[in-house]
């Protein structure tokens, strides 16, 4: 993250334009830092982002971003670039970069249920979510909240009991806030929230 808010300031970009979703997969258009983007730029104005998969992770959101830009006339920069919609090569070129999102996306994704499963076997997840890694543990709570995933769905892909995927989406809850309960003198004490399950996701 401080990488890229680097990055967009070299691009121009101040403080008060600055927009940002934490803890947010990019697969998800509902995204509060996104919606407030496209909310603030009016016609004549440029968007910046520092690579495209840092606007959507689904080739088709992307497209979807991209034209809603350009009915309002405003400009798409990636990376210092400024994207021509009217131009075939353009056209193209930000085709291959949505495609290659998605498919980062996609990979790093399977990576992360494949490490899952095979630690199942090894009988390392089943009712011991510490034993996940803060990466695992991430994803696991942005598929969770995503909502293309069902507890059920999740539970069968960590391995993971109903308890242990509750208190594991806690615990990266927690870590999102940056707090650790387990170590209070390293970091800031969490305060008392329990992490509750979806209403309406069945398990």
């Amino acid at each position: 993250m401080r990488a890229q808010l680097s990055a967009l300031k070299q691009l121009g970009v101040t403080d008060e334009h600055l927009h940002t979703d934490r803890g947010r997969t990019g697969r998800n258009r509902e995204r509060p830092g996104l919606t407030a983007a496209l909310g603030a730029v009016r016609d004549g104005d440029v968007l910046v982002v520092t690579k495209l998969d840092r606007l959507g992770r689904s080739a088709r959101d992307l497209h979807d971003i991209a034209a809603e830009l350009a009915g309002k006339g405003i400009k798409l920069s990636i990376g210092g670039s400024i994207h021509d919609p009217g131009d075939p090569i353009g056209k193209m070129f930000f085709g291959m970069l949505a495609l290659m999102a998605e498919f980062e996306s996609d990979l790093t994704r399977s990576r992360t249920v494949e490490g899952m499963r095979e630690a199942a076997k090894r009988e390392r997840l089943l009712g011991k979510p510490s034993k996940l890694s803060v990466l695992q543990r991430r994803r696991l709570l942005a598929d969770y909240e995503s909502g293309e995933y069902s507890a059920a769905q999740l539970m069968d892909i960590s391995g993971l009991s109903r308890s242990a995927m509750y208190a594991t989406l806690n615990k990266a809850r927690q870590e999102q806030r940056g707090c650790n309960p387990a170590h209070p003198r390293t970091r800031r004490p969490c305060p008392p929230r329990r992490y509750r399950p979806r209403a309406q996701i069945p398990i």
